[in-house]
């Protein structure tokens, strides 16, 4: 079966993937889920990737197949890592897509997300924008664990000069205000070329729909075979 090395957003940890790591070992896979060094302001996007690098096992790996899932910032990170350990399959889970030597600061704007979050802010009116399909104590519990997120990975061009040669899915919430789907379907045909698959979810897929996104990933892992 597959490892599954799962990065969180920007200001979160590890823990938001807990249900999903839950789904994921019923069905027989392996889960990592790091937390990434998203306070300190000495670290940047390379950084980050050696974070999730550290907890795969190394440049060596040993753990067979390994599946990189990025939840939105997470997916500056992502690709990164499949640069460096081997690697089956990249999944972008309501991930941000970067472009090679773009900023991650330069993301809204180079998108169009900054247009898109000025339209979404006045639909929903101060509307939880991120959890409002999840229950409301795992809400709270996932607030409760939010960490300041430092902007120093967001200065630097994103390193890599093209993607590395490995397969990428897109997962897409049907729900989500923060991403909204029709903006994430552009941006993955774009820039990846690739059709995304869709969860009636918000934002926060692996709280609010652990267990259909483990069956997607788990029939990602599948195909792969």
């Amino acid at each position: 079966m597959a490892t599954f090395a799962l990065i969180h957003g920007a200001g979160d940890a590890g823990w938001y993937w807990h249900l999903a790591e839950r789904e994921l070992r019923r069905r027989g896979h392996d889960t990592i889920a790091p937390d990434l060094p998203c306070e300190d302001d000495s670290a940047g996007l390379p950084e980050y990737a050696d974070a999730v690098v550290s907890a795969i096992g190394g440049s060596s790996g040993g753990r067979g197949e390994v599946v990189v899932v990025a939840q939105s910032f997470g997916g500056f990170t992502a690709p990164l890592v499949a640069a460096r350990v081997p690697v089956t399959m990249l999944v972008f889970v309501a991930g941000m897509i970067p472009a090679p030597g773009e900023a991650p600061g330069d993301w809204p704007a180079a998108t169009g997300f900054d247009e898109v979050m000025s339209e979404q802010a006045r639909r929903f009116n101060g509307s939880d924008m991120v959890y409002h399909d999840v229950p409301p104590a795992l809400a709270a519990q996932a607030r409760s664990r939010a960490r300041p997120q430092s902007d120093t990975p967001g200065r630097d061009p994103w390193p890599l000069d093209a993607w590395p040669p490995v397969p990428v899915r897109c997962v897409i919430g049907t729900e989500d205000r923060f991403f909204p789907p029709e903006f994430m379907r552009r941006l993955a045909t774009d820039r990846l070329g690739v059709v995304p698959d869709e969860i009636a979810s918000g934002h926060a897929v692996a709280l609010s729909r652990p267990g259909k996104l483990a069956a997607m990933l788990d029939g990602y892992a599948v195909a792969t075979r």
